[in-house]
Formats: C-alpha cells, structure tokens, sequence
C-alpha cells in the first residue's frame, strides 16, 4: 500500500521508517528541504519540497493511489487543511491529523475528520500512571458520547467472572490487557491479578461505572 505524509519532523520522519519497515511505500512531504535529512540515507520513499495542501504536491506525492495520508506538520491550520483537501479531493478515506488544540481536535472529530491531539493525548498517558483510579477516555466517538477508558478494578474482584462485573457497572469491558496482550473476554473469562480492563462506555455514565470498579463485589 502506498503512504504519504505531511510533515517530516519527528513523527513523520518515524511513521515513514515504520510503514516503509513493512512493505509499504512513502511519499514525505515537507515545505523545508533540510527536514528530510530525519529520514537518513536508508529511507527509499519519495521526498517531496512543497506545501502540503497544495493539490499538485499532493499528486506528485502519489495521494491518489494512497491507501492513506497523514499530516503531522507543526501546524494545526495546515494540517486539517491538508487532511480536508486528502479526503475531499481525492477521496482517500484513511486520513488522520495532528492537533496541539485539543478543544479544536474535538471540533474536527466531529466534523469526521479524525485527529489526534497530542499535548492532551501524552496528558492522558501521564494521568493513568498518576491517578491510580484515573479513567481518562482512549477513545472518543465524533458524536462524544460514547467512550473507552481503562478503568482500575478492586483487587476483590480477582478471581470473579468479568460477566459479573459488566453487570454490575452496567457497561461492557471491550477487551483485557493481561501480561502484555489483548485478550477479548468471553462470558466464563474470570478476572486474574494484574489485569488492565479497558470499558466500553457512555460518556455521561463514566462517573458512576468507575465507582462501581473501585468498590468490591459485596458492595456493589
């Protein structure tokens, strides 16, 4: 499948070794020639001096055979730009933006263009590590209603069926992190030591599941 990627800073100049690392193929683009030197001399893709929503640019990069384009430029305005010039132009439906605005980012995703925005992303990492009973969202969907966090558990559920406790909390655990792997569970899937329980959920009801995780089976 073939890439292309606004942006040729850190997390392009990574995105492009990664996919290229897998068989794909990359186009980087980037307004400032001496960025591409971040792709070294290993990097086989195509490198191309430009601005990135600009649409002749785009076409030598090859978007319209890309399976999908990403832009991870500096700027917010350029990026969205650029992703609504990928997906409204030429059509690729696999687009992605950075964001530093996370109030802008939750503009844009509603709007169906999918963001990431990253000071409030690597805030969210940093707060599960901190908050041992933190639940800060994964995933939102556009519309903000609905969420996957993961959410702590009390050790007093060890041992119980995770049926039970979908039941009680009224939410479903979409998946299970356990000794480093997802695993899906199933109805008899019992909840061991050192589980991470990533939930499917809705927004308004994140409060009230969390409570429910954090006391133990008797009390809830």
């Amino acid at each position: 499948m073939h890439f292309v990627i606004m942006g040729c800073g850190r997390v392009g100049s990574t995105l492009a070794h990664i996919l290229e690392a897998q068989g794909h193929t990359v186009a980087v683009i980037d307004s400032n020639d001496a960025a591409f030197r971040r792709l070294g001399s290993g990097f086989t893709g195509k490198r191309i001096n430009g601005i990135g929503f600009d649409r002749d640019t785009l076409r030598e990069a090859g978007i319209e055979d890309a399976h999908a384009f990403a832009a991870v430029s500096s700027g917010d305005n350029s990026n969205i730009l650029a992703a609504r010039v990928a997906r409204e132009t030429f059509g690729v439906d696999n687009v992605v933006a950075r964001i530093y605005d996370p109030g802008r980012a939750e503009v844009y995703q509603r709007l169906g263009i999918p963001t990431v925005a990253t000071v409030r992303w690597t805030a969210d990492q940093i707060i599960r590590r901190l908050l041992p009973h933190g639940s800060e969202p994964e995933f939102r969907d556009p519309t903000g209603t609905m969420q996957l966090s993961q959410v702590a558990v009390d050790s007093g559920w060890v041992g119980e069926r995770i049926s039970r406790l979908e039941e009680a909390a009224g939410a479903r655990v979409a998946f299970v992190t356990r000794l480093g792997e997802g695993l899906l569970p199933r109805p008899d899937t019992v909840l061991q030591d050192g589980d991470l329980v990533h939930v499917v959920m809705r927004a308004a009801d994140a409060e009230s599941v969390e409570q429910v995780f954090r006391k133990r089976p008797e009390e809830s």
